[in-house]
């Protein structure tokens, strides 16, 4: 007999490749990491092939996890349309979603381009406001549906994960000062939080020169070479420079990133958003412009 791809099964791979990790996976599929664990192996038994490369601390995909994946994404997509598209003649009415400026271009476009194509009885507005002012919306039900930084206190189901870089002006060599300038977010926001605690953990003497609740604050900074900053890999322009531990500077924890929602969104246009983009593959976003990795060493002071 033929072997037969089970759709369950590839939303679990895709979901792995996605947050890089068969826990994190598991709050995706919404299934303990054991059952994940099982249903990529049951899947590597079915094409005979081996998808990822384990060990203590790591999950690798395969090349031929990577031929995968690209099919994998298109027939869950195909399969979610296709329910969806029986359905949209019932669905009407509003939704509000909401992001920070930094994740909107990387997490809005995809789903709201497909839920506008199968849903178009639905008003979708769109608010951009940082994760600090974002939940007090949610809480007042404001906005309906928020991807916000997971931080303690806030619920939501895992969308991705995203590394934080630290970026200069191109052939600046302000990260051999010291203290080191650098523009942050406003205070107790989860990206703030994390940069400095890097810092801090790394012994690195620095002074906030800019704060900001904007991503276009922190990028005049740094276009200025006044300062560097801290940013979500995704939101990162084309031009500006990368440093790492190259240049002296410490990795960033990673940002996971959530989908919250207000007490008032369980409405049918609601759960049709929220299925989407939980319950279905999560395509891969428009790649955003590639930044320039700054090779050049970091001095001692």
């Amino acid at each position: 007999m033929d072997p037969r791809l089970d759709l369950d099964l590839l939303r679990s791979f895709v979901a792995v490749l996605d947050v890089g990790g068969f826990a994190r996976a598991a709050q995706v599929v919404h299934r303990s990491p054991a059952a994940v664990s099982m249903q990529i192996r049951k899947l590597e038994d079915t094409l005979g092939r081996r998808l990822f490369d384990r060990d203590t601390r790591n999950v690798r995909p395969t090349a031929d996890a990577e031929i995968l994946i690209g099919y994998a994404r298109r027939m869950l997509r195909l399969h979610d349309e296709a329910l969806e598209a029986v359905r949209r003649p019932e669905v009407a009415g509003r939704v509000v979603v909401a992001a920070p400026d930094d994740y909107a271009r990387a997490l809005l476009p995809g789903p709201l381009g497909r839920f506008g194509a199968l849903f178009p009885r639905v008003e979708v507005e769109v608010v951009c406001a940082q994760t600090t002012l974002l939940l007090p919306m949610l809480a007042a039900g404001t906005v309906d549906l928020a991807f916000v930084s997971r931080t303690r206190g806030v619920t939501g189901d895992l969308v991705r994960v995203e590394p934080m870089v630290w970026v200069a002006a191109p052939g600046s060599d302000i990260h051999r000062r010291s203290p080191l300038p650098v523009a942050l977010y406003e205070s107790h926001s989860p990206a703030r939080l994390r940069a400095t605690e890097a810092l801090d953990r790394a012994g690195i003497d620095y002074r906030a020169t800019h704060s900001s609740p904007s991503l276009l604050g922190l990028l005049a900074m740094v276009e200025a070479d006044l300062a560097v900053a801290a940013l979500a890999r995704c939101s990162a322009p084309a031009g500006v420079a990368v440093l790492d531990m190259r240049h002296g500077l410490p990795p960033i924890a990673d940002l996971e990133v959530v989908l919250s929602r207000s007490a008032g969104s369980r409405r049918p246009a609601c759960e049709a958003l929220v299925e989407l983009i939980i319950g279905g593959s999560k395509a891969p976003s428009p790649p955003g412009p590639t930044p320039e990795v700054d090779s050049q060493p970091r001095f001692a002071k």
